[in-house]
């Protein structure tokens, strides 16, 4: 199992030390980071938190999923690896909008 988790459902007004403080009783957090929309700088209403420790991690799965932060119920699991390749930007193609490259 991966140390890191995947949090989603998270409130508005949650921020990386909230998310951090939430997780730590279950052990030492190495990263604790909310995704924001890179335009607003607004959450994306998920996160992640990376353990030293696997074990650390599954507690706290098996704690938080379906748990209350910040007025909303948390959805956690084991963060998926990103694959890597096809889809996504890039140059190429045509552009939507008419702006130029």
């Amino acid at each position: 199992m991966s140390n890191k988790l995947f949090v989603g459902g998270l409130a508005w007004a949650t921020d990386d030390q909230g998310l951090r403080a939430a997780f730590e009783r279950f052990g030492p957090v190495t990263e604790a980071k909310v995704i924001t929309d890179r335009d607003t700088g607004r959450s994306r209403g998920f996160g992640f938190v990376t353990f030293a420790e696997a074990q650390d991690a599954r507690t706290a799965i098996g704690e938080m999923n379906g748990a209350e932060l910040d007025g909303r119920n948390l959805r956690v699991n084991e963060a998926e690896d990103r694959r890597r390749g096809g889809g996504g930007g890039g140059r190429g193609g045509p552009r939507r909008g008419g702006g130029r490259w």
